[in-house]
């Protein structure tokens, strides 16, 4: 399966969020974080203190507003269903083609999955990543509370 979605960012970017790769429902929606019990469209609105967006337009705007890049460790996989740990023969973004076009400060990962092929396929950047818990529902173990104390790091 080749990633549907283009990554998000412009020139003002300072900090990049890479998850895993789309869910069913997110392709299903045509944008990131499309399954309705996904918190991360959520947790950002509470760290940044701003409107949960609810269209792909609103949410591309809010990611830039807040100078938020966004994009996806894999660019192509075999996978089932919306299953992180059923990716098989990843191929990785050029995540090095945003960090030539904005001035990121930090990469941050949403979940295990990421930051592990982030750190498996992506050493050359020489840019370190931190590991955010997952907002996916799977990751029931953390409330939303949790969720957005943790998240709060990536706030500039």
């Amino acid at each position: 399966m080749i990633h549907p979605f283009e990554p998000i960012f412009d020139s003002n970017s300072r900090i990049l969020i890479l998850g895993t790769f789309p869910s069913v429902k997110s392709r299903e929606q045509n944008f990131y974080y499309g399954h309705p019990q996904n918190r991360f469209w959520k947790v950002l609105a509470a760290v940044f203190g701003d409107e949960v967006p609810e269209t792909v337009q609103t949410k591309k705007a809010f990611l830039l507003k807040h100078n938020t890049a966004l994009w996806d460790v894999i660019a192509s996989c075999e996978i089932t269903g919306s299953s992180d740990s059923s990716i098989k023969n990843a191929v990785p973004n050029d995540i090095a083609k945003i960090l030539k076009a904005a001035d990121i400060r930090q990469i941050f990962c949403n979940g295990s999955k990421a930051f592990d092929l982030y750190q498996k396929f992506l050493p050359e950047l020489n840019v370190d990543a931190k590991k955010l818990p997952s907002t996916s529902p799977a990751n029931a173990a953390w409330t939303l509370e949790k969720l957005i104390a943790e998240w709060r790091i990536i706030a500039l």
